[in-house]
């Protein structure tokens, strides 16, 4: 299934996949602060688990920090 993670495509293996499984395939371990959108939508972290990506969404993950 293809998708696209912050502007790159991204070749994920199989036909399906929920975006908690694409966070990680991503190689994001520490999620404190971490914002996730699909298709200009943000999904609540609560629901990473269950949210099915289709093929070709584009997803958005962002990191909050700190600063001045």
């Amino acid at each position: 299934m293809k998708v696209r993670i912050n502007d790159t495509a991204i070749d994920l293996p199989g036909s399906s996949a929920t975006l908690e499984q694409v966070v990680h395939h991503h190689g994001v371990t520490d999620v404190k602060g971490l914002a996730v959108a699909v298709n200009s939508t943000v999904i609540p972290r609560t629901n990473w688990s269950a949210f099915q990506l289709t093929e070709n969404d584009t997803i958005i993950i962002i990191r909050a920090t700190q600063g001045g």
